[in-house]
């Protein structure tokens, strides 16, 4: 995508201007995954790990990688400074809940999020939906299997509520978004086409072409 864009731009200090924004952006907002150099595992890429605009934060194996956002790669790992680290106190509940949401994840998409699939055509759902819940503090691990739960709970709904959309597409759906009547609010008039405009046009220009 990075040289359609830098081709159809034209100017490459535009371009470089142009990328060192948005792309950052684009990765942050899609949570992008990607593999940390020494192979240790992902990284995501969110707002929440961002230590400036090129270095993010595992809190995982407790590194910082620096990432080369155009390529979506991570291209130098060091180990994370103490100020940069989250306390210990955070740390618990993180870790405990970094658990429990890998279980709930390997479990929910063993394959990851996201699906493409097209045959004719190119169509993607990109969607999103706001919840909100809460729940008791208790110890890192209780709290842990709360939130995982009530996780759970939303996307259960949520796709399930897309499933019902989908089974009524043909009948509902479809059906509103076809003209019942053209422009004209008539039916077409098909025993009688001369009635229309273009019609008696298209016949005056035959008759003066013979």
């Amino acid at each position: 995508m990075s040289d359609d864009v830098r081709a159809l731009l034209g100017d490459e200090a535009v371009y470089e201007a142009a990328a060192a924004e948005a792309f950052p952006e684009h990765n942050k907002a899609h949570l992008v995954a990607l593999e940390l150099p020494d192979r240790s595992g992902d990284i995501i890429i969110t707002t929440y790990g961002e230590l400036d605009k090129n270095n993010y934060l595992d809190p995982r194996t407790a590194q910082v990688a620096t990432v080369d956002h155009i390529k979506q790669k991570c291209t130098k790992l060091r180990p994370a400074a103490d100020e940069e680290l989250p306390s210990a106190y955070i740390e618990d509940f993180r870790s405990a809940l970094d658990v429990e949401l890998s279980k709930y994840v390997g479990e929910a998409y063993p394959k990851g999020v996201g699906a493409h699939y097209f045959e004719e055509g190119n169509v993607q759902l990109d969607t999103n939906i706001d919840c909100k819940d809460s729940t008791i503090l208790q110890s890192p691990e209780e709290c842990a299997v709360s939130i995982t739960n009530i996780i759970r709970h939303h996307e259960s709904e949520y796709l399930s509520s897309l499933e019902e959309s989908y089974m009524n597409l043909s009948d509902a759906t479809f059906k509103d978004l076809r003209r019942k009547l053209p422009v004209t609010r008539t039916l077409f008039p098909w025993h009688n086409t001369l009635a229309l405009s273009l019609t008696r046009d298209l016949t005056k220009e035959l008759a003066i072409g013979k």
